[in-house]
């Protein structure tokens, strides 16, 4: 992704070293920071659907249960469906898979959902491992050098382009904080850049510790313009894109964040666009910490805010507008190992707990 010099002049990227806190460096443009991830390709042979057939996205959360209850459920995030493997009887998904290594072993029938219904079962299923491919270089244009990277660079040893772990701190057009990123990085190559006298473009050979999802990259350029002015700008948006909001809204840096309002006060939730689990979250954040705002991404976290440091501490008022919507669409839900519970009303429970008296309407 390229961005260009900011409306007050500020430039966008600034790497530090995450151990010394220096900064190596400031640049203007930055690419390889989108990317896929360490995806997990499983075949599910004999694959049997529970409904519709399973097509492109499934889901944020798909958990796949072992029939014989020797292994825990496991999950794979952010998934898709390539669809049936040609000349099998099998499905083939992608997704994210922290616990790849614990599955490698198991044989045996698993039942699939995506904590909202079954998705369909098969009789065994097989780790597919793709083939290598290099992580795209992460190239930053038009940096201004800091004193410790020129020594580094002009060192030139194996040992000084070593950067070891790095943040690499991002702001949007108003030089607000908008995003960090981890990498471990070793430089490759640097030469003049075009951008302007003193400046370099280095190139940096290593990876992201969490490389920015590339459907995410339209929501990324929006949000360098600034943040939302206005609630609800999440509302038109499909599912998937709704995660990758709240994620940004979850990551991004929020100085000043811990001085909480005023006991008693009153807060509305907009609730007629709560039509999924990202929506019922990126509406509490709002109405709790206006446009924008964070205030939790699941149960536990939502606890995690209402216990202090995100803006408001309890006993308050939470007037719920369509409280109806919510209570229609995320009524039915499945836990890690498919029992049914309901979303709605777990949430109402945790806010009771931590004294926000919940008045519908």
């Amino acid at each position: 992704m390229q961005e260009n010099e900011t409306r007050q002049g500020r430039t966008r990227y600034t790497l530090t070293n995450t151990e010394r806190g220096h900064v190596w460096g400031h640049c203007v443009e930055a690419e390889g920071l989108f990317g896929p991830g360490r995806r997990e390709t499983y075949e599910l042979l004999g694959w049997v659907p529970e409904g519709a057939e399973v097509l492109g996205w499934v889901g944020r959360e798909v958990w796949l249960v072992p029939g014989d209850g020797t292994l825990d459920p496991w999950l794979l995030e952010d998934v898709e469906s390539l669809g049936r493997h040609p000349g099998t009887d099998g499905l083939v998904l992608t997704g994210l898979d922290g616990r790849a290594a614990q599955s490698d072993g198991y044989r045996g029938p698993v039942r699939v959902h995506d904590k909202r219904r079954w998705l369909g079962s098969c009789r065994e299923f097989a780790r597919v491992l793709p083939p290598g491919r290099p992580e795209p270089a992460i190239v930053l244009r038009g940096l201004a050098p800091g004193e410790e990277l020129r020594t580094a660079l002009t060192a030139g040893t194996r040992r000084s382009l070593d950067l070891g772990e790095a943040a690499l701190e991002v702001r949007d057009d108003f030089g607000e904080p908008f995003a960090e990123l981890l990498l471990c990085i070793t430089v490759s190559a640097w030469y003049p850049s075009p951008l302007g006298a003193g400046l370099i473009d280095l190139e940096l050979e290593g990876e992201l510790s969490a490389p920015v999802p590339e459907q995410a990259r339209p929501l990324w350029e929006r949000w360098l313009a600034g943040p939302p002015r206005t609630p609800g700008a999440w509302a038109g948006l499909g599912t998937r894109a709704r995660w990758d909001w709240l994620d940004h809204v979850r990551g991004r840096p929020r100085p000043g964040t811990g001085a909480a309002r005023p006991w008693g006060r009153a807060y509305v939730l907009d609730g007629r666009h709560i039509t999924d689990v990202p929506g019922l979250y990126l509406a509490l954040g709002e109405a709790f910490n206006g446009p924008g705002g964070y205030f939790g991404a699941n149960v536990d976290a939502l606890a995690d805010c209402l216990g202090g440091g995100f803006g408001h501490t309890g006993p308050t008022t939470l007037l719920w507008r369509d409280c109806a919507v919510a209570r229609e669409h995320l009524a039915q839900a499945l836990t890690s190992d498919g029992r049914p519970y309901d979303v709605f009303n777990t949430v109402l429970d945790v806010l009771a707990e931590h004294r926000v008296r919940v008045t519908p309407a």
